[in-house]
């Protein structure tokens, strides 16, 4: 009897049991080796509607490579030479238009503020000029680059400086002479290697404004051709000159002909003598300087 009434209890009172749903887990990680990036991977369960929803969530933790990769790549780049580096108005002296740059080594003409109007950049290694180095700075009125190693200046060097009145070229290695601004004052190329073949026929013809010319010591053959009216002083000292002609100072065809600007002419030093010439001077004030016997 007892036993049939603990059975009855049991059906009545406890409930069928039934599988219970699975605790929830905790997160499981799974690590995957053998690279040098690995993934950890999460996995996590979320209940909806009584349904599970596994989320797969990855995060890349990077390796040592990577990391020392990463490294390398920002290794700060080597460092240029000083002169590259520096500003142009720390290497050289700005100074109300004006840049002096003289005597600092520079192998090139370094960038100028754009409202330059004088360049000295003497005694350096430069080596040539090139069109770039004054395409932005159009107010330049004087250049100078004596005592550098120029030689060679390209065309158009100087074809945008319309300002431009005073340019010395002194003591460099120059063969030739570039094609020069029209509004030119003073031109100097004293102490190249000048010879005539390196002046073009027209070189100075336009230059209505030229007073000021020297080209003495180089090695010239013979006078320029059309030098302009407006020249007061002309150095020709110290070349090869061997001879010159009735026009290259008068004007054979006109003997009323007066250069009446003209205030010096140097000849010294050259292998002519000037007392064979008598009518290559009629129309000047002042003789030339140079050997007459």
């Amino acid at each position: 009897m007892k036993i049939l009434y603990s059975a009855l209890f049991l059906l009545l009172v406890v409930p069928q049991a039934e599988s219970a749903p699975r605790a929830q887990q905790g997160s499981r990680v799974t690590t995957d080796y053998g690279t040098d990036d690995f993934e950890e991977t999460i996995f996590s369960q979320d209940y909806e509607d009584g349904k599970n929803i596994k989320e797969k969530r990855k995060m890349v933790i990077p390796g040592e490579k990577s990391l020392r990769l990463q490294k390398d790549e920002s290794v700060t780049p080597p460092l240029k030479k000083e002169n590259d580096e520096m500003p142009t108005c720390l290497l050289c002296v700005c100074l109300s238009g004006s840049v002096y740059c003289e005597e600092v080594d520079i192998e090139a003409v370094p960038p100028l503020p754009k409202e330059s109007a004088y360049l000295y950049a003497r005694f350096n290694k430069i080596k040539k000029l090139t069109a770039k180095d004054f395409a932005d700075i159009p107010n330049l009125r004087r250049l100078d680059f004596t005592g550098n190693l120029i030689e060679d200046i390209e065309d158009g060097t100087f074809s945008k400086l319309s300002l431009l009145e005073e340019l010395s070229l002194a003591e460099n290695q120059l063969l030739k002479l570039p094609v020069l601004p029209p509004k030119l004052t003073l031109f100097n190329a004293k102490h190249n290697k000048i010879k005539s073949r390196g002046i073009k026929a027209n070189a100075f013809k336009k230059l209505s404004n030229l007073s000021f010319l020297y080209l003495d010591h180089n090695a010239l053959e013979s006078v320029p051709l059309h030098l302009p009216e407006s020249l007061r002083v002309i150095h020709l000292q110290f070349n090869n000159i061997t001879s010159i002609t009735d026009d290259t100072f008068c004007k054979a065809n006109d003997t009323r002909y007066i250069r009446d600007r003209v205030e010096e002419i140097r000849l010294e030093g050259n292998p002519i003598i000037l007392g064979k010439h008598p009518n290559s001077f009629i129309c000047l004030k002042r003789l030339p300087i140079g050997s007459y016997f």
